[in-house]
């Protein structure tokens, strides 16, 4: 018990940390799936909006199964979709703003322990995702091993997701303050974000 409840603090103090991995100008070399692993731990808006969409789903679900895995699912699964677009060249706008705009919304779903209907979630989050992932496909774009550093950056994020997961597992019927606290941590960085943006 003790062991999961530092766990969950740590995993929770990640989310209190102001930085953006993107908003330097696209100056991040990915070139192996290390490098493409290593990208969402120390790149701090994937790092707060991974683990919170695994936070939040933990809070917000009624009971463990399936329904824990709804966002996490989505939102894995429409980075990689977001990745591949971003290879090939789809230009969409405001992705920056987009990224920033993920951290807002995922902050304010851990704080208010929202719960929507699995499909929702896995829409909602996933479309922040999809924007996550344009901005890697941007950068790896010409890249010889952009597929390996693509499946690290999807291994790094599924294991966020699980952190955020046992995090919220482990906080979900007590020390309501803590989550709030994160979850309103991470909406002022998605917020702080889309003020330097403007």
């Amino acid at each position: 018990m003790r062991a999961s409840r530092s766990f969950a603090l740590i995993a929770l103090a990640t989310l209190a940390t102001a930085a953006s991995a993107h908003t330097d100008g696209g100056a991040h070399v990915h070139n192996d799936f290390f490098s493409g692993f290593t990208h969402p731990l120390f790149g701090l808006d994937h790092l707060a909006a991974m683990v919170a969409v695994g936070l939040w789903s933990a809070l917000a679900a009624r009971r463990a199964g399936p329904e824990l895995l709804w966002g996490p699912l989505g939102f894995a699964s429409l980075l990689l979709v977001g990745a591949v677009m971003g290879l090939q060249g789809v230009a969409l706008p405001a992705v920056e703003p987009m990224i920033a705009a993920s951290l807002l919304a995922t902050g304010l779903l851990v704080a208010s322990r929202l719960r929507v209907p699995g499909l929702a979630a896995a829409l909602g989050v996933g479309v922040f995702a999809l924007f996550h992932g344009l901005a890697h496909g941007y950068e790896l774009a010409g890249s010889d091993s952009a597929w390996q550093t693509l499946a690290g950056m999807l291994c790094a994020t599924v294991l966020l997701h699980c952190a955020g997961l046992a995090a919220g597992w482990a906080l979900r019927h007590r020390t309501v303050w803590l989550t709030r606290a994160a979850g309103a941590g991470v909406a002022a960085l998605g917020g702080a974000m889309l003020l330097q943006l403007a």
